[in-house]
């Protein structure tokens, strides 16, 4: 095995934890989920959901001396009762059906959702005996995946549009926040993340494959031990001259000898005679 493969490994084993860590979105059990009108901005705000299927969310509150237990779930049947979103439990267990996802809507806002199941079990007495609703408020905390249900009224005290309001917190509706690094530094990142790769890669095939020891161990090692010899030779050929050079010119010394006596000229011939 080739130190190349080792580290083509290290970096599918990566891509797939990175698949892994953000796949928590690859369902899609909100289609359960039957809107009351296929509006995109109805379905884009149930998608934002999505994380929080296949989990039953449950809250208990006390009215006087009896106790309600509320169970709700997205897009799912709770408790074993088909197509019941959330229901109520008495003391009694008796089940009550307050909302069905079938008949959903869906609204969300810049850090918000809120979630409307209807066609409920009738009140007995109270809103005309009108099918019960449920309307749950999911707003933006990115410190919890998932808060705890909350029980904030029940309006039954009108004749008609009577409600459930229920609340909890969750960093699934958070709006995406936008990043701050420029591209400079996103190819930083990268460059230090191949670097790495390289490193530990190398390493593990030169200590396990081949056996090196000590500095040897460093990925090709030999090259990296002359790269200082290698990058002065590039720079002696890139920058310095190779051409033919003409030679100064040279200039003759003095002689040192003193020179000859010159045979002395007489001007008697000048004389008048």
């Amino acid at each position: 095995m080739t130190a190349f493969r080792i580290m083509s490994l290290v970096v599918a084993v990566a891509f797939q934890l990175m698949l892994l860590v953000g796949g928590g979105q690859a369902s899609n059990n909100t289609k359960n989920c039957k809107l009351g009108t296929e509006y995109e901005k109805e379905q884009a705000a149930l998608k934002l959901l999505e994380p929080l299927t296949n989990t039953t969310y449950s809250v208990t509150e006390k009215v006087g001396e009896e106790s309600y237990t509320y169970l709700f779930q997205v897009c799912g049947d709770v408790d074993g009762v088909k197509g019941g979103g959330l229901v109520q439990k008495d003391n009694n267990k008796k089940t009550v059906v307050i909302g069905r996802y079938n008949t959903t809507q869906a609204i969300a806002g810049s850090d918000w959702v809120m979630l409307t199941y209807g066609h409920g079990e009738k009140y007995d007495l109270h809103c005309s005996k009108e099918k019960r609703r449920a309307i749950i408020m999911i707003s933006c905390d990115r410190n919890v995946a998932a808060g705890p249900l909350k029980v904030v009224l029940e309006n039954r005290e009108r004749a008609e549009d009577c409600f459930y309001l229920f609340e909890m917190d969750s960093s699934a509706v958070c709006p995406v926040l936008s990043s701050k690094l420029s591209a400079g530094s996103v190819l930083l990142i990268i460059g230090f993340c191949c670097l790495a790769v390289y490193l530990i890669g190398g390493f593990l095939y030169m200590r396990l494959v081949v056996g090196a020891k000590g500095v040897e161990q460093f990925p090709h090692y030999a090259f990296w031990s002359e790269i200082g010899n290698l990058t002065a030779d590039g720079c002696d050929f890139v920058c310095r001259s190779r051409g033919n050079r003409q030679a100064p010119p040279t200039y003759t010394g003095v002689a040192t000898e003193p020179l000859g006596e010159e045979p002395e000229e007489r001007d008697d011939h000048l004389l008048p005679m």
